[in-house]
């Protein structure tokens, strides 16, 4: 597929799931990608941590493709890009914070040197071949937060990316009132928009008032106070810092990615007055009414600090009865698992903990309702197109711009290629897309041979069975070896009666192929492990010849 004298909008993730923002726009024979993000991985990806987009489709036309342009620096938005740049081979542009943590993944991976990165000042503008894209400023929970105003021969495209109203933001100056609607003069085709939170009928809140609640919580406390918030999100980040100094308590950082953003956000001139962090062990030798951690983890991924400090197995940072830790943040659906086991954990050891349903220590990046009729009354656009949500979310914003005047809605999903213009919008074609998983240190896809197999095992366990044969007979018993069957203390009974069936099938199938032997066998052995415990395990059967 190539875009002719039309403008295309081809999301390849992030409609109809909260994460892995990727999206197409594409006129004139030409493309441009909006972000390229990742999300993490879920109990039906075993073994895996994040997951990527599958980009076979623009991999194809990586020739038509002219460069990424990056909203943010959240890892939905950025953090498949050390992982997929190098197929693409194409530039990179984004503001200068973000552009920062870019530089550091390329920098990781070892790549800074094969990608073009390209830092666009704030406010800035760049002409990528038939668009000209314009970075648009507005509050999120992470510093440099842009909406892209994308200008092309069929009509303006305001994209919103993700984003709140915040009229006393911690950190930046975004995007006035009267700045908006005089961009809705210009006339809008379409806003592509954030759905997150259309399902909250309150406004998000600023994050000054987060300040308050936070401070008040703090003084509150004699023991030590753990507070764990996104690493990402500077503006609480910094306000965790001015609670340390007026509430007389030493800040420690605790996690690799939060030093990384204060220094990237130093760097491009944020965050002057922070505090220096102590060092962990100074921090664990101080008064505990003295010390203020700030960590990562918030949820509950296994490698963070706080999951470490909460099964006692970090090195340095340990928590005891009447101290205090407070979740600066919110819970990601499909996330409640994780976080439970560590909050069980720090409750076990007296640990007080404090989330935003006991006190006001949080509030949201994204729009709830009110912001979002205000955005759409500034913009004015002629065609709203959800995305940045599962089909719910995006449903239910669709309805709210009707709601407000909006003339037309399209809610898409991920492949499908929507003409914006010229007409009215349509989808005209369907793509490639999906999700690739990486494994380790490889990708492979998520519904591929790896993963469906991994999930067989998770869920039946695995029986292995080695016939020693000689003349086509048995030479010996059969060696039955299982993993993760659920026979537990009848695990002698239930091997006998494998190995009772697989010699039935050696019988049974004498002078025939190794290969119906083999499956016979397999046959007998699992008929056996379903008829005890229910369950059909992958059972794999090697013949030795003697």
């Amino acid at each position: 597929m190539k875009p002719k004298k039309e403008l295309i909008f081809l999301p390849l993730g992030g409609s109809g799931e909260i994460g892995m923002n990727v999206n197409l726009y594409g006129c004139d024979g030409k493309w441009i990608m909006v972000d390229l993000g990742m999300t993490f991985g879920d109990p039906s990806y075993p073994g895996v941590e994040l997951v990527l987009p599958d980009l076979t489709f623009i991999e194809k036309h990586r020739k038509d493709l002219l460069g990424v342009v990056l909203t943010h620096a959240h890892e939905d938005h950025i953090g498949a890009i050390p992982y997929l740049i190098q197929d693409l081979n194409v530039p990179l542009y984004a503001t200068p914070f973000t552009a920062g943590l870019i530089a550091k993944k390329l920098q990781e991976e070892g790549i800074e040197d094969e990608i073009e990165l390209n830092i666009i000042e704030n406010e800035g503008s760049v002409e990528i071949g038939p668009f000209h894209c314009r970075y648009v400023p507005l509050a999120h929970s992470i510093l440099e937060g842009n909406a892209l105003l994308i200008d092309t021969p069929y009509g303006k495209i305001f994209h919103t990316g993700d984003w709140k109203l915040d009229e006393n933001p911690v950190t930046g100056e975004p995007t006035t009132p009267a700045e908006l609607s005089a961009i809705g003069d210009e006339g809008i085709l379409a806003l592509v928009g954030d759905s997150t939170n259309v399902f909250n009928k309150e406004a998000s809140g600023s994050e000054t008032g987060v300040r308050e609640g936070l401070e008040a919580v703090v003084r509150e406390q004699t023991g030590r106070v753990l507070i764990t918030t996104f690493a990402s999100n500077a503006a609480r980040v910094k306000t965790i810092g001015d609670i340390a100094k007026a509430t007389g308590r030493q800040l420690c950082m605790v996690g690799r990615s939060l030093h990384r953003i204060v220094e990237v956000a130093k760097a491009n001139g944020y965050l002057k007055d922070f505090p220096t962090s102590i060092r962990e062990d100074d921090a664990m030798k101080l008064p505990r009414d003295q010390v203020l951690i700030l960590s990562t983890g918030t949820q509950g991924e296994p490698r963070a600090a706080l999951s470490r400090i909460s099964d006692r197995s970090h090195a340095r940072i340990q928590l005891q009865e009447g101290d205090t830790v407070i979740y600066s943040s919110k819970q990601i659906p499909g996330n409640e698992v994780g976080i439970s086991v560590v909050q069980n954990a720090l409750a076990e050891q007296g640990v007080h903990i404090v989330t935003e349903r006991q006190a006001h220590v949080h509030v949201s990046g994204h729009p709830g309702v009110p912001e979002l009729e205000k955005m759409y009354g500034w913009i004015r656009p002629q065609i709203a197109v959800p995305v940045h949500g599962e089909r719910r979310h995006m449903e239910e914003h669709a309805r709210l711009a009707a709601r407000v005047g909006v003339p037309q809605q399209i809610v898409p999903i991920n492949g499908s290629a929507i003409r914006l213009a010229p007409g009215a919008p349509k989808v005209i074609d369907h793509v490639e897309h999906g999700r690739l998983v990486l494994d380790g240190d490889v990708i492979v896809p998520a519904d591929g041979q790896t993963m469906v197999e991994r999930r067989r095992l998770a869920h039946g366990g695995f029986i292995g069975v080695v016939l020693a044969m000689k003349g086509g007979r048995l030479a010996a018993d059969p060696l039955i070896q299982i993993q993760g069957v659920p026979v537990e203390d009848e695990v002698e009974d239930f091997i006998e009666d494998c190995k009772d069936a697989a010699k039935a099938a050696v019988k049974k199938t004498a002078g025939k192929p190794v290969h119906a032997l083999s499956e016979a066998v397999r046959v007998s052995v699992r008929r056996i492990a379903r008829e005890w415990t229910g369950k059909k395990p992958v059972t794999k059967v090697d013949i030795l010849e003697v």
